[in-house]
This record gives structure tokens, sequence and C-alpha cells, in this order.
């Protein structure tokens, strides 16, 4: 299978999650979504039912949670989540404590990782922020395997808000190997250009997170690109 235009375009969860958004922003973003053919819409937490009710089913809506900082102790985070699921949230990406994961304190990710599984029922997907870039190759590999354990769905590079960067190829390759095809990878962070998103995607992403969805999409020359498997999968 290759990889053309609306194949890459059904990878992307098309993204806002500014502080400043307004309603008619979110409303805008799915508009513009459901356009393009992407996966889903990924808005904050108080949107998800205004995108719900805008989309009507063209794009799923995805949500976030413990954003951006992760620093929210589990109880809230279980709590957040549960709320978007009930305002319609197809899908929750959840921010681990970088810092515990700094630490070593995997044991502790884990738990954090599987409350918000548990408020996340069983045909909604859980995906799980590592923040790869602040952490090692070691570290990186320790926080998927607590976010496979746990239950989650997929396993995402970047908040795209931390200072030490988002997506990197490296990252998502090692991501990719240390998840086995068991869980999906979501690339996000930094990808701004149609080349930085076929790379992803070849060294193993099976979505990604985009806010300039369009620009990236306009770097089509009507040619077909990289090989790809079942993007979604998971």
């Amino acid at each position: 299978m290759t990889l053309d235009r609306a194949a890459l375009a059904a990878t992307v969860d098309h993204t806002l999650l500014k502080p400043e958004a307004t309603a008619d922003d979110v409303t805008a973003l799915v508009e513009e979504g459901a356009r393009l053919g992407v996966f889903s819409v990924c808005v904050s937490p108080t949107f998800v039912a205004h995108a719900r009710e805008v989309a009507a089913g063209r794009v799923k809506v995805a949500t976030v949670c413990g954003f951006p900082s992760g620093k929210h102790v589990s109880e809230v985070k279980a709590a957040e989540a549960a709320r978007s699921v009930s305002d319609g949230a197809d899908e929750v990406d959840m921010v681990i404590d970088v810092g515990a994961a700094r630490a070593g304190l995997f044991d502790d990710v884990r738990a954090d990782i599987a409350a918000v599984r548990a408020a996340v029922p069983e045909g909604r997907l859980l995906k799980v922020i590592i923040e790869s870039a602040a952490l090692s190759d070691d570290q990186i590999v320790a926080a998927c395997e607590a976010a496979e354990a746990a239950g989650a769905d997929f396993v995402k590079t970047s908040t795209g808000f931390h200072p030490t960067g988002g997506a990197s190829v490296e990252a998502v390759s090692l991501m990719a190997k240390t998840v086995g095809g068991r869980l999906g990878i979501k690339a996000s962070g930094g990808i701004r250009d149609l080349d930085a998103a076929l790379r992803m995607i070849d060294a193993g992403a099976t979505r990604l997170g985009l806010s300039g969805t369009a620009a990236v999409l306009d770097g089509y020359d009507g040619a077909t690109a990289v090989a790809s498997s079942d993007t979604n999968a998971y």
C-alpha cells in the first residue's frame, strides 16, 4: 500500500489546543478537518461537546487529559477523562508525570495511566503522551512499557508545549520497536511539512498530531509516497 494525500490525511489528529481558542475557532477546525479528510480533531476538554456537535459524525473527536504538564494527581486526571468521555470524546490523550519517569518511578507512571484507563471505557482509545524529548532512550522504553502494561492503546511523543521539543524520527522508531505493533504510535509536536510527516510514518508512526494539517498536505505534488500499513487499526 502506498501513502497518498488521502491516506496521510486519514492518519491525522487535526489539533487545536491553544488556550486562547474560541468556540468559533473549534467550529472552523472541525469544518477544515472534515474537508481535508482527517481521522479526528483534537480539542481542549472544554470544547469536546461543541466539537462533537459540529462534527456530526464526520470526524472523530479527541481531547487531552492532564495537559500539558502531567502534574495532576491521578484522581483528577481520571475525573477529567471521564467527563470528556461523557461529553462525547472518542479518544483521550493523557500526559504522564514526566518527572516521575525521569526519576525512574515507573510503577507510579503505570498506576497513573491505569487510573485514566479505568475512566476511559472499552471502545474509546487512550493515548499516553510520554514527552519523549525530555527522556533518555531507556526512559522512553520504560515509559512505553508502563503504558502497555496499564492498558493504553497508543503511546505518543509529545504535547507540543514542552521546551525540550516535539517528535523526532529517532524517538518514534524507538517507541515503535518497543511496543512492536501491539500499540499505536502517535508522532506529535513540530511536524510542519510533508517531508517531516512522511519521515515519522516511515519510522513507525501510525497517527500524526498536526496543527498545520493543510500546509502539510499541500506539500503533495500528486505523486504517491512511502509504504504504509493500516494506520487506523488501533
